[in-house]
């Protein structure tokens, strides 16, 4: 899985500055970081894996 350093990096070094709105940006964000978790994996993602990809904190289920 891709770290929070490599995406921010592509983020910054492909960055249109001409795009300013927050919400959208950041919702493309999460949206690369999961494509980027489920391209990387060998197996669908699991409910868990999922919201850890998101940064959906809870304590793991059984």
């Amino acid at each position: 899985m891709w770290g929070r350093t490599e995406v921010d990096a592509v983020r910054q070094s492909n960055l249109d500055m001409r795009v300013h709105d927050r919400v959208a940006l950041d919702e493309i964000e999460l949206y690369s970081e999961m494509l980027s978790a489920v391209a990387t994996a060998d197996r669908p993602l699991t409910t868990d894996e999922i919201d850890l990809v998101l940064g959906i904190g809870h304590a793991p289920r059984s």
